[in-house]
């Protein structure tokens, strides 16, 4: 979860910084966006990356008690 954080972060970080130079502001305004910026960016990469390692989980999770059922049976139509 600390990456998904840190990758959202630092997105957020240079696309804040991009766009406040674009926009010609000063060197301090530039500084301030791109550090909200990092922190809104940040924050809701880890809150996506909490929801896709979450669905990850529960779709594995389905996969195995679907072989194990699929595997039971097999096992019972054999006796």
């Amino acid at each position: 979860m600390k990456s998904m954080m840190i990758l959202g972060a630092i997105t957020g970080f240079i696309l804040g910084a991009a766009g406040s130079v674009t926009g010609e502001c000063t060197g301090p305004t530039v500084l301030w966006h791109a550090c909200v910026s990092a922190l809104a960016a940040g924050i809701l990469a880890r809150w996506c990356g909490r929801i896709w390692f979450t669905s990850l989980a529960n779709a594995m999770e389905e996969q195995r008690r679907a072989r194990a059922q699929a595997s039971d049976k097999k096992t019972t139509a054999k006796v």
